[in-house]
Order: C-alpha cells, then structure tokens, then sequence
C-alpha cells in the first residue's frame, strides 16, 4: 500500500532497528541504526526523530542539514555526495526531491503518520521537479537482523542524463572511532586492517572489474578495541562483483556516515527518458562483536531457498596433479584412488579444450580438443560416475585468448577501450588472455550454448568457473569503446543464472585467480568460493578466519594441498593441512598418487571425520577466540542449543615466552558442564607434549577410524571461558583439535 503523509518509519530486522524520518521533506533520513528499540508507540518514534534534530546555532545552513539516505548537496551536506550527476547541457546536477511517497507491506501497523515494519520490505520514493529525476529508496528487513538497501533512479525527462555516481550512506554514531575490513593480493587474500576515523573521508576504491583480492568484505566501525565477542559495531557490504566504492566520512559539522556505490566509470550509465539505473544492493547490519555480525550473515545465507541443501562432497581437483598433462590412464587412476578414500567430486581442471597445452591459447574454443581426448572426454566422465562420484569441469567463461578460433572469428567480441579490435588497440594482456565481452548477446549466447551442451554431453555436475584477470580498458567495441564493467557484471550474474536455469542441480564455483571475486551478490548464483590459489594451511588459516566474516563454511573450499605448497614452498604434515581443510568445503588438491601410505592413511581419516561432522560443521555457529599469544590461534563452531562444540587450536609461531599459558574457549553456556577433550585425527600434531588435564589417549570409540580421543576433563562453561585450559605444547604449524559436549 502507498502512502503519503507518513511522518516516520520504524523497521526491525531481527534484533536490529532502523527509523527513517520523513518528516523534513526532500529524501528519508536515518535518525537511529542500531539495536531494536522493543515495543515502542508513534509517540516514541517521533521523540526519536526530534531528538536527532541539531541546533541552528554556530554557523550551519539556516536551514537542517540532516544525513540523508543518499545525501545531497542541495540538502546542505558537505561531504560525499550521494548522488552525481547531469544533463549535457550541464543541467539537473544538483537536484532538490520533494515528499516521500512511502510504499509499505500490507501487515504495516499505522500509528499517528508513524508505520511500524517488521522483517519485510519498504520502499520510499521522492520525485525531484526541477530535474526531472526520481529517486526510490527499497529497504528489505531480513530476519536474521540484516537490512538491505537498493536506491534507484529513473529518469522522467525527453533528455538524456548521464549518471557519475548513486549509493547510500547510513548514519553512525562518533564514538564508532575505528575502521575494520580486509584488504590482499593474489595467494594471500583477506587480510585485516585496523585503522583510526578521523576528520575526512577514508575512501577505499576497488577498480578490478571483479570484487578484488583486496576487497574489504563488510567495512565495520566500532568504538577502538571492538573484538570478536565484544564491542558496537556497524557494518556496510557492497554486493556487487565489478568496481564499487565504500567510505567512511567525519564531517566538521559532527556527522559521521559509512557510504558505498558501485564505481562507474565515465559514459558507463547514460539514461533516456523513463529508463531506470538500480545500484547494488548494499547490506548493513549492527551487531556487538564480530562473530554476531558473522552469524547474521550466515544465518541469512542458509535460510535461502537456493542455499546447497546437500551435504558438501568431498572434491578433488586435479590441477596440482596433471596440470596441463591430460593423460587419460593416469586421470583414471587418479580417480580410483580417489574413490578408495572416500573423495565423492572429481574435477578436470584447465586444459581440456582446443590448443590447450599452457595458458597462452585456446580460451573461448569449448570444444574438446580431439588431439588430448579422441573419444572425448565420456571416457573419463562415464569412468568416474561408474566409481560413484560426481564429475566437474574447469570453464573460465568470460575470458579469451587472442590465439583462440574464437578470437579469430569475433575479434570484435573483445572488450577494448579504444572502440577497435586492432591488436595494437587491446587492452594489456594479463596472463595472455584478454575479456570476452558477453554483453553482446551473441557472445552471450555461444558461451551459453557451449557450456549447457557440454554438461547435457557429459553430465557434468560441477563447473569450476574461473576468472584469471583484472578488466582493464573494459569497453564495448559494438558502442564505439564505451566502458562495460557495469554491463559485463549483469550479464555474469545473468549467464550463471540461464545455465543453471537449464541445467538443474548444476553447481558452480566462484573461482577468481582464487578469492578475487567473492562478495554477497555473487554467492547468490554460485554454490561455492574457491578461498585462494594458494593452499598452504598456514596461509589458509588466516584467510578462512576472515572469510567466514562474508560466508558460511559450507561455501567456502577448503583443500588438502600437496605437503610442499606450490606458492609458498612451506611444508606442512598431514595435522596441519587435514586440520585446516575440514573448516570449509573439504577437498583435496594433490597429486595422490604420488602419496605415501601413511599420508594416504591420514588423508582417509580427515576424509572420514570431515564426512561424519560436516552436517554439525555447515549448521553450526563460527566462534573466533581471543588469544593473548599471537602465537595461538583459537577457533571453532558451536550449536545453536550449546550443547557441542568443536574448536582447533593452532600454532602459528614459535611463543615468545615459555609456557604460552592457557586460552579461553568462547560461544558456550557458562552454567552447563562439559567434558572437552583432544581429537588426534590420523597422525598426531608435530612436537605434541600434553599437559596434565588431557588425561591418557584412549583408542577410538568409532569403528574402523583412526581418530583418537584423549580422556580430557569435565569443565563448567565458565571455566572453560573465564579460567581457560592450559595449551599443549607443539611444533609451529601444527593444529589439534578439542571436542567439546554438553553433560
């Protein structure tokens, strides 16, 4: 129902809140973001609304300036603006937007002009006269606590306006003076950063035409200190896979915002009359502590109906064992062994189709190449559904090599900034391919067509689609070189959405050089993320702390590389590398054949206990710990209930002072008690010396597993979360795990 008049809205979202207040005229203001204020009247609505009202003394506008949703210039706000545009003539660049209309669902309870929202959508719109723009503003209250916003803007005139920029800003508090997000390069993504607010405007841009290794996932500010379990926070995530902005601001006048916009590029968005731009959708939640902003994400994740409702198979990708050596009998033995242990997905990797002897031809001809597979690839793919296991097949869909048939045929299918497809005139290449420019609906259609017939062919059930390069000079050479990372992006999430469409119970991984594209649009057409090419546990563990910030578990892969890793040259025992992989999507990628006895005994028994648990592990919540030696790294997952808990601790360093003392648990019932106890899956953790409260090791109490329990203790909550445990003693990188029940 639309209504006009409404003076305030309050929207809950779970335990969070949010009012917007209309009663200023011009686009809604966020007065409160924070936690839900409870069972409150109209009355305390409006107070909460006047109340946020600054005085007119000092020297301000003679007239409120107040944060608007998508602050304006004409508002009187001078920091970013949210909105950026004009005519060519120079015109509508600084639009002023009359009263709100506000469309509200049919429960809405209406109070005095105030309307009461819970958990579903509303949608404000304000029409701007004297430029001829509307705006609407849709806000979705999502259960789980969080709130997602989408503006857009429409324009009503015969001439064309060209947009620069449109995103939101949401209000917080000063004493959020501390900025959290990620940042990272390739083989090392998901990096933490700390950094103080201050006046200004602290502006991280992502200009990769993909998320970015150095995406900042959700961009938080609390007040300095905030941790894992404690501490106020307020977060923004921009769900968008192409360039995209997203800031903090403190203005002199005492306002405070975090903002995002998707990034567009000059020419990107010119709109004719009546045609409409829609940002991303961006996702701001409140919390206190990381792991409660974590958990309402995740929570909302598997809530989706498109959500994987199977439990995550074992996979094993063969890249680091063949590379580019497609030998059928040795993929067949690769699979035999793989079956023996247990793996349930087998994945070809790159190098199966035409010319494809190394990274320098053939992307964009997807078809078998006869000359490495004469009967094509049915051999392989009958052979491995015989064995039971799913099969999967490597595309890197969006790309294109200049020494390709493709490229031959359709030169002009390259996106290239300078509107030709001359060779002097592409992009730089960026490891020897350039971008396929799948807004062409022709281009579109053949990638289509070729992928739905090769999974039909094969029964392929698995796509490992990858995306090896940044989009550079990314410009449609159909529209003279006009720059396309806005387009291209839709047209991604479109293509993955027809392929699926027409092949159901396909699954595709979001593989991006690794982690270069994860973010919370694209795990809505995706059903996994590959974490980073680089394995290495030690590495992997740092990274999947902060993964888990952005996504659940069960999305994220997790392997058990080779005992060298190919990116970082660190060896690492069975412990370290099965123990880091369970904490995902449990895979192997690993020349097994190359594999002793003792490491295949080992991989068999992470196998086995991944199987066994991984229902807990992918329904369960994420607990981060606090440990006061950096050496230590305390983790785990907890049931809603708290009644189990699996947690792993790991050693990171050599301890700067002997012993490392003791580390406190996190997620648990302080009133219950339970018996913890060490898991030694297969082989023991390198140097493990226990400490008195481990008790002896006992055999397994599960039939033909080569998991071990020590006796462990009985432990109140409390103890286990105020006094802590005393930690063993181990080698660097190494990981142990602790099993913790309810009594």
């Amino acid at each position: 129902m639309e209504e006009s008049g409404i003076e305030a809205v309050y929207i809950t979202a779970g335990s969070s809140a949010v009012i917007f207040d209309n009663s200023l005229g011009s686009l809604p203001q966020i007065c409160y973001w924070g936690e839900s204020l409870g069972e409150i009247a109209a009355s305390d609505v409006l107070a909460a609304a006047l109340a946020n009202r600054e005085p007119l003394g000092g020297n301000p506008p003679d007239l409120r300036s107040p944060t608007r949703i998508v602050p304006l210039e004409s508002d009187g706000w001078l920091g970013r603006p949210g909105l950026v545009g004009s005519r060519a003539d120079g015109t509508a660049w600084t639009p002023r937007f009359g009263d709100v209309i506000v469309e509200l669902p049919d429960n809405t309870r209406l109070e005095n002009d105030v309307a009461f929202v819970h958990d579903d959508q509303v949608k404000f719109t304000s029409k701007s006269d004297d430029a001829n723009l509307e705006v609407a503003i849709i806000v979705q209250a999502l259960p789980q606590g969080l709130i997602r916003i989408r503006a857009e803007v429409t324009n009503l005139d015969s001439s064309e306006y060209h947009l620069d920029e449109f995103g939101i800003a949401m209000p917080v508090p000063l004493e959020a003076n501390e900025i959290f997000d990620t940042t990272g390069r390739w083989g090392k993504e998901r990096i933490p950063q700390r950094r103080p607010v201050t006046l200004g405007c602290d502006l991280r841009e992502l200009r990769h035409g993909r998320t970015g290794f150095d995406a900042p996932g959700f961009t938080f500010a609390g007040r300095q200190g905030f941790s894992f379990r404690s501490g106020e926070v307020w977060g923004l995530h921009t769900a968008w896979s192409g360039d995209h902005r997203v800031w903090v601001e403190k203005l002199i006048s005492g306002q405070q915002v975090i903002g995002a916009s998707e990034l567009l590029l000059p020419g990107e968005v010119t709109l004719g009359q009546n045609e409409t731009y829609a940002t991303p959708w961006f996702y701001a939640l409140h919390a206190y502590g990381l792991d409660d902003a974590s958990q309402q994400v995740h929570k909302w994740f598997r809530a989706r109906e498109n959500h994987p409702k199977t439990p995550r198979p074992v996979t094993l990708n063969v890249w680091e064992a063949v590379y580019f050596d497609h030998s059928l009998p040795k993929l067949k033995k690769l699979a035999e062994r793989a079956a023996q242990i247990g793996v349930e997905r087998f994945v070809l990797d790159d190098g199966w189709f035409l010319g494809r002897r190394n990274d320098h031809k053939g992307l964009g001809d997807w078809h078998v190449d006869p000359d490495v597979w004469p009967d094509g690839l049915a051999p392989l793919a009958d052979y491995v559904h015989e064995l039971g296991m799913q099969f999967g097949l490597w595309f890197e869909p969006e790309m294109i090599n200049e020494d390709s048939n493709l490229a031959r045929e359709h030169p002009d299918w390259i996106m290239a900034g300078q509107g030709s497809s001359d060779a002097e005139s592409l992009p730089v290449r960026w490891r020897h391919q350039q971008v396929l420019n799948i807004t062409i609906p022709e281009a579109f259609e053949y990638v289509k067509n070729r992928i739905t017939a090769l999974v039909n062919e094969y029964s392929i059930d698995y796509i490992k689609w990858d995306h090896n390069r940044d989009l550079i000079q990314a410009g449609n050479s159909h529209l003279g070189g006009r720059a396309s990372v806005s387009e291209q992006t839709r047209a991604t999430y479109r293509l993955l959405d027809e392929i699926k469409a027409e092949c159901p119970g396909l699954e595709i991984e979001s593989c991006a050089s690794g982690g270069g594209r994860v973010d919370l649009e694209i795990l809505q057409h995706t059903d996994r993320f590959w974490a980073s090419d680089c394995i290495d546990p030690v590495e992997r563990q740092e990274m999947m702390r902060w993964y888990n910030q952005v996504a659940p578990p069960e999305l994220m892969g997790t392997h058990v590389a080779s005992p060298i890793s190919h990116t970082t040259g660190r060896w690492s025992n069975m412990a370290m590398r099965g123990g880091t992989a369970i904490w995902g999507h449990f895979g192997i990628e690993w020349d097994i054949l190359s594999a002793t006895e003792e490491e295949l005994a080992d991989l068999e028994a992470w196998i086995a206990f991944y199987k066994a648990n991984r229902d807990f592990l992918h329904s369960s919540e994420v607990v981060r710990c606090e440990t006061q030696d950096e050496s230590l790294c305390l983790h785990g997952v907890v049931d809603s209930q708290q009644t189990r808990g699996l947690f792993q601790l790991v050693t990171r360093d050599r301890a700067k002072i002997s012993p490392r003392g003791r580390v406190r648990f996190a997620g648990l019932d302080n009133g219950c008690t339970y018996r913890i106890r060490p898991v030694v899956v297969g082989s023991e953790p390198a140097g493990l010396i226990a400490p008195d409260w481990f008790g002896p090791i006992q055999e397994s109490e599960v039939a033909d597993s080569a998991r071990r329990y020590f006796e462990g203790i009985f432990a109140k909550g409390s103890i286990l979360q105020q006094a802590g445990l005393q930690v063993p003693q181990m080698f660097p990188d190494q990981a142990l795990l602790f099993e913790v029940v309810a009594q």
